[in-house]
């Protein structure tokens, strides 16, 4: 098959498996990852394969610097003992806690003969990053508190780079290169430091572009030269191209967004960056399915359940030290959140690639990969399908039945309206009002009062859902507004330089919707009636 005819195909299944998994109610990163698998198997796509090139190149900076665009800079720092702790220290912690317990085990049960502590750590290394993709885009569809979502993306986009560098530090040891304690801590601190020095001045740079034009395709533009472009000039500096894009990704998300966007850019732009967003991970879990090589997975079965709870095993240390830790500081964590944080800790692409850039002469190399690949999709899997279950088990996010009535009440008389318009139109098309019309007629009517007034019972009982059935009218009165304005400007009744006032006054009120809704979502009150 020709490349751009495969890539097309990939798109396609992914859509196809987006709307099974919104039908079955399952997250669709684990439900690609269980497609790519079935389709691997059978060879049905000469699919490319999940290198670390393709990876870097294509997949790693579009989804990095969307993340860190989303990122409030002020909610990012309220939390950031917990963050950096988690993602420096705490990666460190894990590496060596899930080493020092899969080296011994392997040993133990004979899994692999002349497995050593070092290869452990390598292993051990290879996993340290999680993957907050899927985690997070079901917080956001379950309305799980904003904090805890900013906990585990602002941890996995920094652990992600933290992860990398330690990687090769460790694979250095193992394949013998003269490698001082010494030497790799300073070579650390500057692959990360100098990655985020070039981040943050590229960020800067571009923010002040950003800030000279006023033209929504040109911004766009620049934020996707600033996401791949600042990647790849940290990495040929030799420094960390994930923390650069990183910082380059906050500043552009809260400085350049809040001094050099009008509102319609911002509408554009984050329009734009959920899309790629979404084709890339879209692809990226496609191809994890598609990688995994099932005959050597399960051929390793053993040792994948072994590793996987070792890994587990040490992420619930680091999370439960973390949450002790943070008891006598502003950002204490609140009951359950360790749990749930521990849950979240999977393992995604990134890992695997790791795993294929161990050096063909490594010893244990092939056995290393299964492993790996098997922890990647029982993560996935198991944790990534478990999330929601265990969220509702905890109290944290639960559908309540004020909620519940509320929506049944709201389809009841969307119902019994859409009767009534049947019945008003079977009487104009007969000229005339029978007995049986007018006895329906009056059943609907009956029903669509009642509906109607439990509607506005709920909502006197129920704040939130007052100021969300607010807001959810103005911001589609918005819309409406938005789309007249536009198709005045396709009609030739105005000018793009008459509306330009009106669209962006239009745009301002979305924005303010939205973040009123977000900021009610961040908080867990109810969002203040707007203007």
């Amino acid at each position: 098959m020709h490349t751009e005819f495969v890539f097309v195909l990939l798109f396609a299944i992914a859509t196809g498996v987006a709307l099974v998994a919104r039908w079955l109610k399952i997250p669709y990163t684990a439900a690609l990852v269980l497609a790519g698998l079935l389709i691997g198997a059978k060879k049905f796509i000469p699919a490319p394969h999940l290198s670390k090139d393709l990876l870097f190149a294509l997949f790693l900076p579009g989804l990095l610097f969307e993340a860190a665009f989303h990122i409030d800079s002020k909610k990012y720092w309220a939390n950031r003992l917990a963050i950096h702790g988690l993602a420096v220290p705490g990666v460190i912690a894990s590496i060596c806690v899930c080493a020092f317990i899969l080296a011994p085990t392997v040993r133990g049960l004979a899994l692999e003969p002349n497995f050593r502590l070092i290869d452990a750590f390598v292993f051990s290394g290879i996993v340290a990053a999680t993957d907050p993709i899927a985690v997070v885009a079901l917080f956001k569809s379950l309305g799980a508190p904003k904090r805890l979502a900013i906990l585990i993306e602002g941890e996995s986009l920094l652990n992600d780079g933290t992860a990398v560098v330690l990687f090769g530090v460790i694979l250095s040891f193992a394949t013998g290169v003269n490698v001082t304690l010494g030497g790799a801590t300073l070579d650390f601190v500057r692959t990360c430091g100098l990655g985020i020095l070039i981040g943050a001045s590229l960020g800067f740079g571009g923010s002040k572009v950003i800030q000279l034009v006023d033209d929504p395709m040109i911004e766009i533009t620049v934020t996707v030269v600033l996401a791949w472009g600042s990647f790849a000039v940290a990495e040929q500096a030799h420094a960390s191209g994930v923390l650069a894009t990183v910082s380059t990704g906050l500043l552009c998300g809260n400085y350049a967004a809040r001094t050099g966007m009008s509102p319609t850019t911002k509408i554009a732009t984050v329009s734009f960056w959920a899309y790629i967003a979404f084709a890339l991970n879209s692809l990226v879990f496609l191809l994890i399915g598609l990688e995994v090589e099932l005959p050597g997975v399960l051929a390793a079965w053993k040792t994948v359940l072994v590793a996987w709870g070792a890994t587990t095993a040490a992420r619930a240390v680091v999370m439960g030290s973390v949450s002790i830790l943070l008891r006598r500081t502003r950002e204490r964590l609140p009951r359950w959140w360790a749990t749930i944080m521990c849950w979240g800790g999977i393992r995604g692409g990134l890992s695997m690639v790791l795993a294929l850039a161990l050096p063909s002469y490594f010893p244990h190399r092939q056995f290393l990969i299964n492993v790996v690949f098997g922890v990647v999709v029982i993560s996935i899997l198991l944790q990534g399908m478990t999330m929601a279950p265990l969220l509702n088990l905890l109290g944290i996010v639960a559908v309540h039945d004020v909620r519940l009535r509320y929506e049944r009440a709201r389809a009841a008389t969307l119902a019994s309206r859409a009767a009534l318009a049947e019945l008003e139109s079977i009487a104009k098309k007969q000229g005339l009002e029978t007995p049986l019309i007018v006895e329906l007629r009056a059943q609907y009517v009956a029903r669509v009062a009642a509906a109607d007034q439990q509607i506005r019972e709920l909502q006197l009982s129920d704040l939130a859902l007052e100021a969300e059935e607010r807001h959810r009218l103005q911001r589609h009165l918005a819309l409406l507004e938005k789309e007249r304005i536009l198709a005045a400007v396709r009609e030739g009744v105005a000018s793009e330089e008459a509306v330009s006032e009106l669209l962006a006054a239009v745009d301002a009120r979305l924005l303010e919707v939205e973040h009123t809704v977000s900021e009610s979502a961040a908080t867990g009150q109810p969002p203040l009636p707007g203007p």
